[in-house]
């Protein structure tokens, strides 16, 4: 499609950056140009479609690209700044790559699932109509796990996602897509879901930033469930600052969302751009006894030890603390979550929405037919053993248990953040691994979510910002975990911690590769 024309008066012609430039600028960057109308939002997404065009055959971020919805969505920020208006927010024009996840009226929401092949939402998640009424263009559906179940993007029914860094490695996941995005230059910023680590280790494996609100603190209303306690949208982007600038326009109460948290949104865009001064005097983190010992990658350990010795520099005040449960979360996790999906995906019924085999004269003969046709394997797996776990005879001694232990995380929580401010942990014990080495080994994929599982059980509040690369050349994230609803606090030591990071070792993300195309 032709561009729309730049409104009267617009100053983005000559001297403007080049489309290779605009991708390479940070969301709060490019909003700043944007809004001075040094460059237009229209520019700004066709460099953005064309960064996608050129490479996402090797990436396969993106499940659906909206070119024609995108541009008009620039084009109605650029005609309302030219009219005087003030942004509709400070991200107005800034492209976003959407998890598949969230309902969208105007295009297909698959949750990376057959079963879902096509299907058009008759409307809009909040966080949907969030960003629609922030001006955000939002450039597309990226890939995932289908359900939100995964930890590499290689359980989509569409295909594996690449990893930017190395196309025969895995982005993480469930959120790949969106991660793979963000480290390929095709977005500035992304949206996820987290429901055991799926926004924050594909952001460790992808270099790039990604923070798991409080649960409640993010409406799910029209986001397509997994397993309704545990789920959690949150922002994506390359930089903390552009993190908390997204995180600002997402979260808040939702009446349509029974758990959403009726408190106003933390100060983190204030608290990011406090923390960039570097200064982290008087704040205690908590270092996790249990999160810091064997099972991690050694080019892992060193780079935590590493972002540890940061922290220090920075003036904070390490305190070991001891969260002894955490070792029971994982057998927990994957009880409590199957559980969830098992009544969950029931709603699946082939009679409402979604695929349809027409397979013999019964309701339940179709139905059979259709989940067989329509659910892959993993997401087969995770509902017959949570559906075991809930049979008669077994609930009190695997559901009711596992919520047991639940509330011994949460507890052993609430102990370590009286002695510390925020807790830190690697986000990941490995750096992304090769494609096919961990999807017919379920425990070995499971285990990659050892970190970042405790944080959705409690519902309290997490993020992974890059702490460098490994000795294997790949990414590596540092976990920076806070109480519910103390994302300000979180946000400001990792946004410190990227400030010193890069005046040290320069910035993570400007080290993957470009993924460039002969012209």
């Amino acid at each position: 499609m032709t561009p729309p024309t730049h409104p009267a008066g617009s100053a983005s012609s000559a001297g403007s950056p080049s489309p290779g430039e605009l991708t390479r600028m940070t969301a709060a960057e490019l909003a700043a140009k944007i809004h001075s109308r040094e460059v237009s939002a229209v520019e700004v997404a066709q460099a953005h479609l064309d960064r996608i065009a050129a490479v996402d055959d090797r990436v396969h971020a993106f499940l659906h690209v909206a070119a024609d919805a995108a541009l008009e969505s620039a084009a109605m920020v650029d005609e309302s700044l030219a009219a005087g208006s003030p942004p509709a927010s400070p991200l107005a024009g800034v492209p976003l790559a959407l998890k598949d996840v969230f309902t969208t009226i105007d295009m297909p929401t698959t949750a990376g699932s057959k079963i879902l092949d096509g299907w058009r939402p008759p409307y809009d998640a909040t966080v949907t109509t969030r960003l629609r009424a922030a001006g955000i263009t939002i450039l597309g559906k990226t890939n995932m796990d289908e359900f939100a179940m995964g930890s590499s993007t290689e359980y989509s029914a569409f295909g594996p996602t690449h990893n930017p860094w190395d196309a025969t490695r895995v982005p993480g996941g469930s959120g790949g897509g969106s991660a793979a995005a963000l480290a390929a230059f095709e977005a500035p910023l992304a949206i996820g879901t987290d429901t055991g680590g799926s926004i924050r280790q594909p952001a460790a494996f992808t270099g790039t930033v990604g923070a798991k609100p409080t649960y409640g603190g993010v409406s799910r209303y029209g986001l397509i469930a997994c397993a309704s306690s545990l789920d959690q949208g949150g922002p994506c982007a390359r930089t903390v600052l552009d993190t908390a600038l997204l995180h600002e326009v997402i979260a808040g109460y939702d009446p349509m969302d029974s758990t959403s948290i009726d408190q106003p949104v933390p100060a983190v865009v204030e608290a990011a751009r406090r923390g960039a001064d570097g200064d982290l005097s008087g704040l205690r983190v908590g270092v996790v006894r249990e999160l810091s010992g064997e099972g991690y990658q050694a080019g892992v350990r060193a780079s935590y030890e590493d972002a540890l010795r940061r922290l220090e520099k920075l003036g904070a005040e390490l305190v070991e603390v001891s969260c002894p449960h955490f070792e029971y979360g994982l057998a927990a996790y994957y009880l409590i979550l199957p559980s969830e999906v098992s009544s969950n995906l029931a709603r699946f019924d082939a009679m409402r929405y979604g695929l349809r085999v027409e397979n013999g004269a019964s309701a339940e003969d179709v139905m059979a037919a259709t989940r067989e046709a329509g659910f892959g394997p993993e997401t087969k797996r995770r509902i017959i053993l949570g559906t075991y776990a809930l049979s008669s005879g077994y609930w009190d001694a695997y559901y009711g248990q596992a919520q047991k232990v639940r509330t011994l995380i949460s507890r052993d929580f609430a102990a370590a953040f009286e002695q510390a401010d925020v807790l830190v942990s690697p986000t990941a014990p490995t750096t992304a691994f090769t494609i096919g080495a961990k999807v017919d080994d379920p425990l070995a994929m499971y285990l990659n979510d050892l970190a970042t599982i405790p944080t959705n059980l409690a519902g309290t509040a997490a993020m992974s910002v890059p702490s460098g690369l490994a000795d294997d050349g790949l990414p590596v994230g540092l976990q920076v975990m806070a109480p519910a609803l103390g994302e300000a606090v979180m946000y400001r030591v990792a946004a410190a911690f990227e400030a010193a990071r890069d005046s040290e070792a320069g910035t993570v993300i400007d080290r993957v590769p470009s993924l460039e195309v002969s012209s």
